[in-house]
């Protein structure tokens, strides 16, 4: 695979609370499909190796970036990029729901959720710290990603910036169930509308991975879908757990971004002068 293009997959799959053994199988199982098929770049869903209702649990399913489990599931693959959802144990009771980048045999780097939910069934503010950075991180030459975890791509602000690092795509790990919002929040049909918006927008793909299958009281519905850069579907996942995949050009993006130029026109300067004080 040349550098004008680049082979992507999505692992839609349903984690097991709180048994990170069992869920480190079901990654390694997904990693080596996605290797099969060529993929460069692997993306898992939010809190993918612990399950999302932690709770109080939360603290004993955490890792720190250098765990041994991270760095085993790191050398499956060291020629691919793989993005796993985890608690980070940064500190002594700081717990961060992020994403670890698997790169190379080791943890390249994390990125951390910036918007915490507290609403609807959501709490998690009462668990976790919250990130302050939008890291970019290369799957391969020419070839960067920003990573924003579910609520994050809720904040316009935020994908704003992470746009206007001028990444060639975006990964979206996300745990949605259905109306875990409230029941007249369509967390199916608002999933859809948000990332179509987004990667027509801004002329970038957009890696989209949920959960599919029960956890305590939630369903999560699944839509896993990888988008081109004019929102177009380039692949969609079934419902129910399953690997999707999709090659993404330089030159669709490039395209794409020439007719709409948003981050050209992005005009930081204004948006700063038009910023409350």
């Amino acid at each position: 695979m040349n550098a004008a293009s680049l082979k992507v997959a999505v692992a839609q799959i349903n984690a097991t609370l709180l048994d990170i053994e069992a869920n480190l199988g079901v990654h390694a199982d997904y990693i080596e499909q996605a290797r099969n098929l060529g993929a460069e770049l692997l993306l898992f869903p939010e809190l993918s190796l612990t399950g999302y209702q932690l709770g109080r649990n939360t603290p004993a399913a955490a890792m720190a970036p250098d765990d041994p489990r991270l760095l085993a599931l790191a050398r499956q693959a060291p020629e691919m990029l793989v993005v796993v959802g985890f608690v980070e144990q940064a500190g002594p009771g700081e717990y961060y729901n992020a994403a670890a980048y698997l790169q190379g045999g080791r943890v390249a780097g994390v990125h951390r959720k910036l918007n915490l939910p507290t609403y609807g069934g959501l709490e998690e503010g009462k668990w976790f710290h919250r990130g302050d950075d939008i890291p970019l991180v290369e799957s391969k030459a020419g070839w960067r990603a920003a990573t924003l975890i579910c609520a994050d791509m809720w904040n316009p602000a935020l994908v704003h910036c992470a746009m206007l690092r001028r990444p060639e795509l975006l990964l979206s790990p996300v745990n949605s169930a259905s109306a875990i919002v409230s029941d007249a929040f369509s967390n199916e049909r608002n999933w859809l509308t948000n990332v179509t918006f987004y990667a027509m927008i801004y002329g970038t793909p957009v890696l989209m991975a949920n959960r599919y299958g029960p956890e305590l009281d939630a369903r999560f519905w699944g839509g896993s879908r990888i988008l081109g850069p004019r929102g177009e579907e380039l692949a969609v996942a079934e419902d129910r757990e399953c690997l999707i995949s999709a090659e993404l050009s330089l030159e669709a993006i490039a395209q794409a971004r020439f007719d709409h130029p948003a981050i050209r026109d992005g005009d930081t300067p204004l948006i700063r002068k038009l910023l409350p004080g």
